[in-house]
């Protein structure tokens, strides 16, 4: 059995090799699937906003027991804006209770209540109001954080790679991270934060590093790739791809261990909150973003530029049948595929070679 040291090694010098561009049309045809039902799930059910976003009013009930919620829902449900009140645990800490706004009489009496409904004292509840204007300015802001990152992104990438087929690929690699977290939040119906817009930006700028080392391999192997006939542009991207593929997985699974342990720890531990909003995101997005980059940013790359190299393809086709070929350009600058000349067989007019016009003395 060979070690991952020896696999990463074939897969390197090409002794093995995974044939990722040539299975692109299915991978990019699952990459639009998932991307349709995750915002399908965005919809519907839909995000859960936490209380930064949509305003609201929340209590903190200290050494309440985690595993009684009902006193908590009972008590707030007497006051207008109740009626729908998110109850959660806070790990092994307390209890939080989540509100439509409250005015700040009722805001003192229910402090009261839910203190008197787990027999603490009124202290050990504390209550925060966000009002809805603050939460709609966090919402345009983080919004516009992600819009101005998208821009920013497009534009370094089509100045670094001089292409903007290798920007556009990038940008659908994200755009596919984004939305699959996305959907990932909402059918866990796990709050959406700030925190969680933290993370993301993260994410995206993981995947985005990510998706840079695969292509650099991609430009330093195509260099003058049509100087031969030996390999197709698709053939050396799938190359690139399986050169890589051992450093993405490397640095997927570091970075996935401290995250997962961070999120396992938030989660049962804490009770969720900040910590849990940003380590889930990390978490699904550093997956999501290893595969883009491998699985969709490549293979978009190849379906946009592979019609650009149809003649360099047919010739090295031709080459491997054993027929001697060769690409040419002709005086208007199109490229074509000479052949060698088979009587009774017109090779069309670009074949043809052009009389210069001479010019007047």
């Amino acid at each position: 059995m060979r070690s991952f040291a020896q696999w990463g090694n074939d897969l390197y010098a090409g002794r093995t090799s995974y044939n990722i561009i040539g299975n692109r049309k299915k991978f990019v045809t699952i990459g639009l699937s998932v991307i349709i039902i995750s915002l399908i799930l965005m919809v519907f059910p839909g995000l859960n906003p936490s209380i930064d976003f949509k305003g609201g009013t929340e209590f903190q009930i200290s050494g309440a027991p985690v595993d009684q919620l009902a006193p908590a829902r009972k008590t707030i449900s007497k006051y207008r804006g109740g009626e729908n009140a998110q109850v959660t645990d806070l790990g092994t800490s307390g209890v939080r209770v989540q509100t439509e706004q409250l005015n700040t009489k009722d805001q003192r009496q229910a402090r009261k209540d839910l203190a008197a409904a787990y027999n603490l004292d009124a202290e050990k509840v504390t209550a925060t109001t966000i009002g809805p204007s603050w939460g709609a300015d966090v919402t345009k802001k983080a919004l516009l954080s992600l819009v101005i990152f998208l821009v920013l992104v497009g534009i370094v990438m089509t100045l670094y790679f001089r292409t903007w087929a290798m920007s556009f690929s990038a940008l659908f690699a994200l755009l596919h991270d984004l939305t699959i977290t996305g959907g990932v939040f909402a059918l866990a119906r796990v709050e959406v934060s700030p925190a969680t817009i933290i993370g993301l930006l993260t994410i995206l700028g993981y995947s985005l590093y990510d998706t840079v080392v695969v292509f650099d391999k991609v430009r330093e192997l195509t260099k003058d790739f049509q100087d031969q006939r030996k390999y197709t542009y698709g053939e050396l991207v799938n190359l690139a791809v399986n050169q890589t593929l051992v450093r993405s997985i490397n640095t997927s699974v570091v970075a996935i261990l401290p995250v997962g342990a961070i999120l396992v720890v938030s989660t049962i531990v804490l009770g969720g909150g900040t910590l849990r909003d940003i380590s889930l995101a990390l978490f699904v997005g550093t997956i999501v973003g290893t595969a883009s980059s491998i699985l969709i940013a490549s293979p978009m790359l190849v379906m946009i530029r592979n019609r650009h190299f149809a003649a360099h393809n047919e010739a090295v086709a031709a080459r491997r049948r054993g027929e001697d070929v060769d690409i040419v350009k002709n005086e208007d600058g199109k490229t074509v595929v000479a052949k060698p000349v088979v009587p009774g067989r017109h090779l069309g007019q670009d074949a043809q070679p052009k009389r210069r016009s001479r010019s007047k003395r």
